[in-house]
Parts: structure tokens; sequence; C-alpha cells
């Protein structure tokens, strides 16, 4: 399961951390381009797994970085020098929420697109074929919201439980309980849509 939506190697981006404090509005706005090259693609990729579709993925990643940088000075300064990365996705979270609230939409499944999605994470080192893809990323837009969220950010993003447990506003043992609990549930969920056409008698490729 470590690998379920593709492997992420530690350190892969550098991060922005509150060293010094920006004293121009050009050292903040260069500071901001840092932080934006280095998690674009993560935010997209939350963004993506959370509303199934690369049309809204696309807004909700211009949404969040937009109030990003309308909050990004505050952020540094109150950083303490730690990773940026789990208050970007909080933000994308929270507007992922907003989204759904607003327009009173369930996530889509878009199962036809995620070869695009999964290709630059290297699913393929773990799912054998298109049916268990399918059947992953089916049953995780069966989870409840907290366990979909940490599941996520886990494998989607490479994000450690304490980067999870601040993006979620969680205990760290919370969200070490959250991630255990949901990665059951999804085995669970996988499982048995993959035995479910084998039952039947039908081939399941």
């Amino acid at each position: 399961m470590r690998a379920l939506f593709g492997r992420r190697e530690r350190g892969y981006a550098p991060h922005v951390a509150d060293v010094k404090a920006p004293e121009t509005k050009a050292e903040l706005d260069a500071r901001f381009t840092e932080l934006y090259r280095a998690h674009l693609r993560d935010v997209y990729s939350y963004s993506y797994y959370r509303v199934g579709n690369h049309h809204d993925a696309e807004d909700l990643t211009e949404q969040t970085f937009l109030q990003a940088y309308r909050h990004f000075e505050r952020a540094l300064r109150e950083s303490n020098g730690r990773p940026l990365r789990p208050w970007l996705i909080r933000i994308a979270h929270n507007l992922a929420a907003n989204f759904y609230r607003d327009r009173s939409r369930k996530p889509e499944s878009a199962i036809e697109d995620a070869g695009v999605i999964s290709a630059p994470h290297t699913t393929e080192s773990l799912v054998e074929g298109r049916e268990e893809l399918k059947a992953i990323l089916t049953g995780v837009q069966q989870l409840p919201d907290d366990r979909r969220e940490a599941l996520i950010m886990r494998f989607a993003l490479g994000m450690d439980n304490r980067e999870i447990a601040r993006a979620l506003g969680r205990t760290d043992g919370a969200t070490k309980v959250l991630l255990h609990r949901a990665i059951r549930q999804l085995e669970g969920i996988v499982a048995e849509d993959i035995a479910e056409p084998q039952l039947d008698g039908r081939d399941p490729a």
C-alpha cells in the first residue's frame, strides 16, 4: 500500500523556510515563486484526487496559490522554519471543502484520466493493471472524507505523519490511527471490488 498512488522520494523539492524574513516586496515575491515552483505539483495532485477532473483541479490549484500569496508574509513569520507544504495543502483542503459545499457535488472518479495523473507518480510500480488502478481510485472515493484526505496526502504527496497532522489540524497520534484505519478500509474495498467479477464468472481483465 505504500506506493498506492506512486512513490515520492524524500527531499524531492526544496522547502521554503523562515530563515530570513524578506525585507522588500521583490524578496517576498521571489520567495513565493520558490514556494510555487516547489509545490505546484503537490497542490495540483491533491486537488485532482479530491475533485476527480483536471478542469476543477486547475481551478482549485489557482485559488490555492492566490490565497496563499495573500497570507504568505504572515505564514513565513509564523512558520518558525517549518516547511510550508502542510500550510498550502490545508488551504487546498479548505477550498475543496467549500467547492463541494457550494456546488453540492461529490468527488468524481475520473477513471478515464487515471493514466495522466498516475504516470508521473509511477503508479505502475504497484498497480499491475488498469483494472486494479480503477478499483483503487474508486475505493478512495468511497472512504469518509477524513480518511480519503489522509491517504491522498500520504501516498499521492508523500507527506509524513507530522505534515499530515499539521494540514488536517490533528495530533500526530490521531493522524497515525486515521491512516491505519483508512488503509485497512481501502484494502477491504479494493479486495471486494476485484473479487466480484471472479465470483460472477467474469474475466476481471
